[in-house]
């Protein structure tokens, strides 16, 4: 019978999809292919669900369930196992990977349909998946480590997917280049962990964090420092956060699994599952809220005049990764899982919903050709609004009750600033609801713009294959914050199941509010949402040409408008700080120097050493008979002189 005992099958699952699919895809039908992929997804899903409701059956004090699978490294004092943890922390992401996770599998078979190499996506599809598990359920550091770098890997095979196109493979490499700085950072907090405590499983390092480590002390500080800066790197975070817009090269369901289940909220986990750790380092908790709000913003700007289609949902999930660590940052670690979970919904179908646009638009991603979509894709543009009213915090939406948790975590939070990030994340929701129904607008409404006429005469509802998992998806964007009531007592479903975990040694007290001040500020923030998609409406729906007008006006507002496009020039910023000068000094010494004269020199020299005495030595191998034999006779003098001496001693 299924159950805890047999977790280590949701992981294994996609695995074993993956080598199927790699190895032997390119000679099977494409039914096949599906078959192994989305169906090894799907009972990884059907497996996830029964060890959640296992769990839920147990009493809050028994949620924990691990098992040694077998000893992995055994080195000196140092030892890893190959073990699987299941807590209702890994439940809910395990959940959320599992469950999106299969709804994209199965978008992806009417999107990817007419796509070469079908086999080889779905092989790497099915290892992400993997990855991002093996990330969950590990029980120790180094298990996550492994599946953290797996993510990373999949992560330029798919957003590089389409490698003829330079765009695709530069996309795929920036993100790899960039997460190993990130990466970097995590490595040396795993080893300064194992320093600290002598080992790097979770049973032994967080029960035990706060007697090992004194609070605010500069092994705690820097150990979450280091892990941070891994969250940074794959959750896109500032300074980190550039790849995550170019990742839009890959295939769109892609996108959604890297947006939505995978690879972006792999930083959010990792985070919360050290929440022991980070409670007893506020500065690091500091700077993980003030990273956050301030990313919140800054990403939201961003989003504001991109017109491609995907970019803004890029720029969009960036800032609202800034909202869950914001959330993490004070303290509030079931919000930023809340918004985590809601976010998964409504941005999964926002970036599927993109993607049947592009379908139905026979590849169009620029909304300025867009419009007039409502009526000729009613399926897809029903869900998207579902889900932009979700993500833009309006009642009763799941993104409301998750986004209003944190702003309130934000507003009594028990870090320092937390006015400050409370009016960063206030205003990044304003213009998150502005930017939203821009797009919505621009895509929807009015007249259809193409200037292509085969587009325009092929628009088209995407199949049931594609819209089914559309469908769904915007049922949790819908009613997924239900679980999280806020203001009725014992109503948080979520927040009674996850308690537990973040209920550690030295874990502050959150501060409650009053009644009249959480609905004082959750109407304020509902109304700053408002008045951003009214705001929308006015330019892209009533008054369309009014953005255009806006746009074409010289000084300070085409200054901001150019600079917005531009992203703030940050990649130029970066190319010309930070990437020109490390490939000047590569080629410079790197290569000229240290390659070629020390390294090539050193190797050449000894080379140019025997030729040398080869050479030398060639001379006495003449060939001629009499040469041989006059140094035979010598040597035969020689030696009976040497005996002669030896006879008179």
């Amino acid at each position: 019978m299924l159950g805890l005992e047999n977790i280590w099958l949701v992981p294994i699952l996609p695995l074993i999809g993956a080598i199927v699919n790699g190895l032997f895809g390119k000679f099977m039908s494409k039914s096949s292919v599906t078959l192994w992929a989305v169906g090894s997804t799907g009972l990884s899903f059907f497996i996830a669900v029964i060890a959640f409701l296992n769990l839920l059956s147990l009493d809050a004090r028994d949620r924990v369930f691990e098992k040694i699978l077998f000893t992995w490294i055994q080195a000196g004092s140092f030892t890893a196992q190959a073990g699987i943890q299941i807590d209702p922390l890994s439940a809910i992401f395990l959940l959320i990977v599992t469950g999106v996770g299969f709804l994209i599998h199965v978008y992806s078979i009417g999107y990817m349909s007419h796509e070469e190499g079908y086999a080889r996506y779905f092989a790497y599809l099915n290892l992400f998946m993997f990855s991002m598990l093996l990330l969950i359920l590990g029980n120790n550091f180094l298990l996550m480590f492994i599946g953290w770098e797996g993510v990373g890997l999949c992560s330029y095979l798919l957003i590089g997917y389409y490698y003829e196109k330079d765009s695709a493979s530069n996309a795929g490499k920036k993100a790899f280049v960039m997460n190993r700085i990130g990466d970097f950072g995590f490595l040396l907090a795993i080893m300064w962990i194992f320093w600290t405590f002598g080992s790097i499983d979770y049973t032994t390092v967080f029960p035990s964090a706060s007697q090992v480590l004194p609070a605010g002390g500069f092994a705690v500080t820097g150990i979450t420092l280091l892990l941070f800066l891994g969250a940074t790197g794959k959750s896109a975070q500032i300074p980190l956060y550039t790849w995550l817009p170019d990742a839009m090269e890959g295939p769109t369901p892609v996108s959604a699994l890297i947006h939505a289940a995978t690879m972006v909220t792999a930083g959010v986990y990792m985070v919360t599952r050290c929440n022991a750790l980070f409670n007893l380092a506020p500065t690091s908790m500091i700077v993980v809220a003030l990273i956050g709000a301030a990313t919140a913003l800054f990403a939201a700007t961003m989003g504001l005049y991109q017109n491609d289609i995907k970019r803004v949902l890029a720029y969009s999930t960036v800032s609202q990764l800034g909202y869950m660590f914001l959330a993490c940052g004070v303290g509030a670690y079931v919000a930023a899982v809340f918004h985590v979970m809601t976010h998964a919904f409504f941005k999964a179908c926002l970036f599927l919903g993109s993607g049947s646009v592009i379908h139905g638009m026979s590849g169009e991603q620029d909304m300025r050709q867009m419009g007039g979509l409502k009526s000729k894709m009613p399926i897809t543009h029903m869900t998207m609004l579902i889900s932009a009213l979700a993500i833009s915090g309006i009642p009763i939406f799941a993104g409301f009750f998750s986004k209003d948790e944190i702003l309130l975590s934000a507003f009594l939070g028990h870090t320092k600033g937390n006015l400050v990030y409370w009016i960063l994340a206030t205003v990044a929701a304003a213009v998150t609801a502005f930017y939203m129904f821009r797009l919505y607008y621009m895509t929807f409404s009015g007249e259809l713009r193409a200037e292509d006429q085969h587009v325009r005469d092929h628009v088209h509802e995407s199949p049931n294959v594609m819209t089914v998992p559309l469908i769904i998806l915007a049922f949790g964007a819908a009613f997924a914050g239900f679980l999280g009531l806020p203001i009725i007592e014992g109503g948080h479903a979520l927040n009674n199941f996850l308690g537990p975990v973040f209920h550690t040694p030295g874990a502050p007290e959150h501060p409650h509010a009053s009644l009249g001040l959480e609905l004082f500020l959750m109407g304020f923030s509902v109304s700053v949402a408002v008045l951003g998609i009214l705001v929308a409406r006015h330019f892209y729906y009533v008054r369309p040409e009014a953005a255009t007008e806006m746009a074409a006006k010289g000084g300070f507002i085409k200054t901001v408008y150019t600079t917005l496009q531009n992203k703030y020039y940050i990649d130029e910023i970066y190319d010309v700080v930070i990437v020109k000068p490390v490939v000047s000094f590569s080629r410079s010494f790197l290569w000229k120097i240290f390659d070629v004269k020390i390294v090539d020199g050193f190797v050449n020299s000894i080379a140019s050493f025997v030729t040398d005495l080869s050479s030398l030595l060639r001379k006495s191998q003449t060939g001629m008979v009499r040469n041989y034999a006059l140094a035979m006779a010598l040597g035969g003098v020689f030696f009976v002189g040497l005996w002669i001496l030896a006879l008179g001693n």
